[in-house]
């Protein structure tokens, strides 16, 4: 794994041994994010229908892809207690764009806090987690 691929990895807190299911592949993702991810872990990414707990999930999301609710509740189901969704969007300007807002209001919606965090080239990264008790 080259050093750029190590911080990606290291941005998105994936350790080795890590379960990591990924959610909305399609043509135009990062494969060098995905590539890294792999490498970390040790492992290939878990599909969307695998069946193991998960200790974080990659989510692609576009705005053509639906309610975003949805799917950040279905990401939840077979994530370990405290793991992160990383909903990855593309950056202003590229197709797909996801208006701030709406991942706001979707993440809130679903019980999530938000931490973004710009990831890997023409992607943007929003770490998203079930917020604790008494946290707004």
């Amino acid at each position: 794994m080259t050093t750029a691929e190590r911080v990606l990895a290291d941005r998105l807190e994936i350790t080795a041994g890590q379960v990591v299911r990924e959610i909305g592949w399609d043509e135009d993702c990062d494969d060098r994010l995905r590539a890294a991810v792999e490498e970390w872990t040790g492992d290939a990414l878990a599909d969307a229908a695998g069946e193991d707990l998960a200790d974080a999930v990659l989510l692609w999301w576009r705005e053509k892809d639906g309610d975003l609710f949805d799917a950040l509740t279905d990401a939840l189901t077979g994530l370990t207690s405290g793991g992160p969704i990383w909903l990855l969007t593309p950056h202003l300007g590229r197709d797909g764009y996801v208006e701030p807002a709406e991942i706001a209001e979707s993440a809130t919606a679903a019980g999530l806090s938000r931490v973004p965090l710009d990831v890997a080239g023409s992607w943007s990264g929003t770490r998203l987690e079930l917020r604790r008790s008494g946290a707004a």
